[in-house]
């Protein structure tokens, strides 16, 4: 059957779910995994033909595509920073916004030249953060949490597949008694950050079904009557566990962003920087401790 033909058939069943280009890119990211085949190539080769056999993977996927499945789920992988890393429905599938915060984060960590580099992630999911700014910095000792052993087993494989050194931990950043490691262990980070659950349940109604079904609720959604309980609790991790000079950065709520400043002027936190994203909504935040 030919290429083309197939593409016909993704659109015919799929532009009034995700309209025209998004379907388009959906088809150019299955050929290239399933055949090696990259867009550009396809457009040189309009008679592209593939094996029945070759066909049962592009007709799968666009059965979990009219599901609304996540592209990145059905391939397995996600790309991030340049990177590839694997994700299910234990992670959040990275974004381009948690870019921006990596890049935010690197803008301050390459200008200070440091060697020795001390970094902690918060809720890490797929690792994608950690693992960027280690590829990046690549002296810096960097480690890592989650609540969940699942997404830390992913977390762990993607480190090794990008050939970066991770010290992942098992840890509820809301239980005292977890955080007692870094208590125990005495450590001491230049830069903290996290992209932890801000989404209200009450913005639910804001969220297409591709994340609301397929990514994990625990990674996503915070109580209405208490949006800010990991950012609160991580502050305050901060002000222990932060060196002197040491930069929080978060990403955000983007209908919180005044209320992330407030909070964090409270605990005297200094540099309040408050960053829009490629949306031009509020999105990222850093603080420093003096």
């Amino acid at each position: 059957m030919l290429l083309k033909d197939i593409q016909d058939i993704f659109h015919k069943e799929l532009d009034d779910i995700y309209g025209k280009n998004e379907v388009d890119s959906f088809f150019f990211m299955l050929t290239e995994s399933y055949f090696g085949v990259k867009r550009f190539a396809l457009a040189l080769t309009p008679d592209f033909t593939i094996t029945k056999e070759q066909e049962t993977p592009m007709f799968a996927a666009l059965s979990e595509l009219k599901l609304e499945k996540p592209i990145q789920h059905i391939l397995g992988t996600a790309h991030f920073y340049g990177l590839d890393f694997l994700v299910n429905e234990h992670t959040l599938i990275p974004r381009p916004e948690t870019e921006e915060l990596v890049t935010f984060i690197l803008e301050k960590a390459k200008k200070a030249n440091n060697k020795n580099l001390c970094i902690l992630d918060i809720g890490t999911g797929s690792g994608c953060i950690p693992i960027a700014l280690k590829t990046e910095l690549p002296t810096a000792k960097v480690f890592a949490l989650d609540i969940s052993a699942e997404a830390l087993q992913i977390a762990q494989k993607n480190a090794e597949n990008n050939n970066v050194s991770i010290e992942f931990t098992q840890a509820d950043v809301l239980s005292l008694q977890d955080l007692n490691v870094f208590d125990e262990a005495d450590l001491q980070f230049d830069i903290i950050v996290s992209n932890p659950p801000y989404v209200r349940n009450l913005e639910k109604a804001e969220m297409r079904k591709n994340v609301l079904e397929y990514e994990p609720e625990t990674a996503l959604f915070v109580e209405d009557d208490n949006p800010l309980i990991f950012y609160d609790t991580i502050a305050n991790l901060a002000m222990q566990h932060l060196k002197t000079e040491g930069s929080l950065y978060f990403e955000i709520n983007q209908y919180l962003g005044q209320e992330m400043i407030a909070l964090l002027e409270e605990k005297q936190f200094q540099h309040i920087e408050l960053r829009k994203d490629i949306f031009g909504v509020d999105r990222m935040l850093k603080a420093d401790i003096s």
